[in-house]
């Protein structure tokens, strides 16, 4: 049954009575002012955790010349994970599946074709063994599979079994495939596992299985080398953040000033909106600097942070998360392109790195093509994760335990308490 119209009048009146309240314009203001004072550099206590590589500033692209520019690096490739989500079934299994691709720009077949492809299992009955630690091939060598029994949690299984599952397959991948790539990667996400790496502030089992454990770690470690791999081959490593959930930033502002945002992307929305005349100007994408972060989870692969013990066989600053932060007022979307401080050090390469990302996003309105076509290929639609359910079910004999959601929703819903 829908609202009828008197409850939707009644409930945008009870809303209304916020609009007095809470001032958008007032949170330009705060921004502006948070962005000025704050910023160069922000500190915690005694600490620099957040700092501009060169100048701090703002800068416009016009739109469409930026999307029409010829492109700083010649050939791109990009690299996505997907999984089904997760899985409980009868017999007490809670699992994963995720998928791993990667896409070059231009289009290499027989790199599209390439998998990476992890079952991650949890499960409470102590007799039952499923771990596979070797690494297994199929369809002629191009797919890599590993089964994955992940540590036995009271709670979280499903958190546990999508996040190991998900950044086990993608930093495989690219680890398997680093040799393909030539001028730039640009990973789908973060540059290093965040939704693993959130797992400290989770929940004490969770922060101390990523402590403890050494699944958790090789993940880790598999990020490190791929970084260093990167870094020893000359080629950039960037991640393109779609839905940053990040907080860090606003949460460290609120100890020094007003920080009403609810993230960071909301903070950097304002900072970088322009408007004329009370209208939001769409003729041109803005954009930060580059900042060198040792916020929230940044801070576990920084100099301050010891990488859950993984080696590093550079500096740590090296490893160090810098960011910048680009606006597409078309969509009013923000996205956060990451890199290692050892690939953004250089003034040159950062400002090559900068153009690239704009002009992408100016041109595709949305992510580079080498990421979209990555994220493509690793995707696991509504009826393949359906049939793949199904088929593991046959496989042990056992239904997947459903949920009232999904009869009501439908079994594409997913009860996922993951990332």
């Amino acid at each position: 049954m829908t609202l009828d119209p008197v409850h939707v009048d009644g409930i945008a009146r009870l809303a209304g009575r916020l609009g007095g309240r809470v001032d958008d314009t007032d949170h330009d203001d705060l921004a502006e002012r948070a962005w000025e004072a704050f910023l160069d550099p922000l500190y915690d206590e005694d600490e620099v955790i957040l700092e501009p590589l060169g100048e701090q500033r703002r800068r416009a692209a016009p739109l469409p010349d930026i999307a029409l520019e010829d492109r700083p690096f010649e050939t791109q490739h990009g690299l996505d994970s997907g999984t089904i989500n997760p899985t409980t079934f009868k017999n007490g299994l809670v699992l994963d599946v995720a998928q791993a691709a990667m896409a070059g720009v231009p289009s290499d077949l027989d790199l599209h074709r390439s998998r990476t492809v992890v079952v991650s299992a949890h499960t409470n009955d102590v007799t039952v063994d499923l771990d596979d630690d070797e690494w297994g091939r199929t369809d002629e060598g191009y797919t890599h599979e590993r089964l994955l029994e992940v540590p036995r949690v009271d709670r979280y299984a499903q958190t546990v079994v999508h996040a190991l599952a998900l950044y086990l397959a993608e930093s495989h991948h690219a680890r398997a495939r680093i040799e393909d790539v030539s001028d730039l990667l640009i990973l789908d996400g973060p540059i290093y596992p965040t939704g693993l790496l959130n797992w400290a502030d989770r929940h004490p089992e969770l922060a101390d299985l990523l402590e403890s454990d050494e699944q958790p770690r090789d993940v880790v470690e598999n990020y490190v080398r791929l970084v260093e791999t990167c870094l020893d081959r000359d080629v950039p490593i960037v991640g393109f953040v779609k839905n940053s959930a990040a907080n860090g930033l606003t949460r460290a502002l609120r100890t020094k000033t007003a920080a009403p945002w609810a993230n960071d992307n909301a903070f950097f929305e304002h900072v970088l909106s322009r408007y004329e005349g009370g209208e939001l100007r769409t003729d041109a994408i803005t954009f930060t600097n580059w900042f060198r972060s040792r916020i929230g989870t940044d801070r576990v692969l920084s100099s301050s942070g010891d990488a859950l013990g993984v080696e590093r066989e550079r500096d740590p600053e090296a490893y160090e998360v810098t960011f910048f932060a680009l606006y597409d007022p078309r969509d009013e979307l923000v996205y956060r392109i990451e890199a290692p401080l050892a690939v953004t050090r250089d003034a040159d390469r950062r400002e090559r790195l900068t153009m690239q990302l704009v002009a992408d996003v100016a041109a595709e309105r949305g992510p580079p093509v080498a990421v979209a076509k990555a994220d493509e290929l690793a995707r696991i639609d509504a009826t393949a994760k359906d049939q793949l359910r199904e088929r593991i079910g046959r496989e042990f004999d056992s239904d997947r335990q459903r949920t009232y959601n999904e009869r009501r929703w439908g079994s594409g819903f997913a009860n996922n308490s993951g990332e």
